[in-house]
């Protein structure tokens, strides 16, 4: 077994996660590399000393260069703001060093692709971490649709839907501020990420994109919205398959509404994040009176899952997909191979939502190739 240092720009709600993860992947899966947590950086000293003390990092920072430049950092893994994820994932290619990035790659097209030309340039391990596409019902989806268990695909329902902006006069806050806080950066990547796994690429599409509470509360009266509510996609897969999301802030009752159907020729599959050990499958065999959605438990026949439990049934959480990223990463610095998703899978996302806005503004179908 070998040490890496892992160093983490960003302390907060994904850094935490990032940290909890590179901390147990080693006892979970046995990887030959193990995570070193050497260095946290956060926005000001104290909150980075704070971060270093609780997640039990070796040194702490508020200077993400120096994080990077640090000789004992050897893999990074950004979740800070989006707007900071190109200059510090460029940054870190120059030194040759693997990143893992928090979704969506780029606060914008532009910036994904910068991110792609220097990560390719540098042949440097990079990843994009969409975590829940990972859990075992997820990863079990998608073996079955590539073995054909379901026949030809015909169509696709997706949505990333949630209820934390559902209240009109809930206070404005950084997430009512800024197109890459809206829901199209921040949830939609998420589904849109699943369905070009589960699916395929996209090859046109249509989309509103709309705010429906324009204003919040603030401390001094009313606060323009500048992002989104909700949005909604109607698209048509490279294979022909036809398509459609929705994704929502503001879906009352909606928790954690990360969820899609798959219709093919020999049956369909069901899954919803807010159950996400079950999936359910139906097959079009035997006689139709017989015939119906099964629930199928995820255990440890499906991937990812017996590291965590020997016992089907007993079901994997939040974190253990994170913690599955990390072994994922692990895997990609130790071969020095790709691993799905990598930054140019990422930077398809970012052209999927700009292609969208576009659609959204011109009231039009517009091919994604086009943006």
């Amino acid at each position: 077994m070998a040490e890496i240092g892992i160093g983490i720009v960003g302390g907060g709600y994904m850094g935490k996660a990032h940290a909890v993860a590179m901390s147990a992947v080693g006892a979970v899966f046995n990887t030959p590399l193990r995570p070193r947590l050497e260095m946290v950086c956060a926005t000001t000293p104290e909150s980075a000393e704070r971060y270093r003390a609780a997640y039990g990092f070796a040194r702490a920072t508020k200077d993400w260069r120096a994080l990077v430049a640090d000789p004992k950092v050897d893999a990074i893994v950004i979740a800070a703001p989006q707007e900071m994820h190109r200059e510090i994932a460029l940054a870190a290619f120059d030194l040759g060093k693997p990143v893992m990035c928090e979704k969506p790659l780029g606060a914008s097209l532009e910036d994904s692709r910068a991110m792609v030309a220097a990560a390719e340039a540098s042949g440097t391990v990079n990843m994009v971490a969409f975590n829940y596409i990972r859990t075992p019902a997820s990863q079990f989806a998608r073996g079955l649709i590539e073995e054909g268990a379901i026949g030809d695909l015909t169509w696709f329902r997706g949505e990333h839907t949630e209820d934390f902006y559902a209240d009109p006069v809930a206070p404005a806050t950084w997430r009512t501020q800024g197109k890459s806080n809206g829901t199209m950066g921040d949830l939609a990547p998420h589904m849109i990420n699943a369905a070009l796994a589960l699916v395929g690429p996209i090859d046109s599409l249509v989309a509103e994109v709309e705010t429906v509470h324009k204003t919040r509360p603030a401390a001094e009266g009313a606060e323009a919205v500048t992002n989104d509510d909700q949005a909604q996609i109607m698209c048509r897969f490279e294979s022909g398959v036809m398509g459609h999301m929705h994704f929502s802030r503001i879906a009352t009752g909606r928790k954690m509404g990360y969820a899609y159907e798959i219709t093919g020729t020999k049956g369909a599959i069901r899954f919803d994040q807010e159950d996400q050990n079950a999936l359910w499958l139906y097959r079009a065999e035997g006689p139709e009176a017989t015939r119906g959605f099964t629930k199928i438990l995820t255990g440890p026949e499906h991937p990812d899952y017996l590291p965590f439990c020997q016992g089907p049934g007993h079901g994997t959480g939040y974190q253990d997909q994170i913690i599955i990223e990390a072994k994922d990463f692990l895997i990609a610095i130790e071969t020095g191979q790709p691993v799905w998703p990598t930054f140019r899978d990422g930077m398809e996302v970012n052209q999927i939502v700009a292609a969208a806005f576009a659609s959204s503004d011109q009231k039009r179908w517009l091919s994604v190739s086009s943006v």
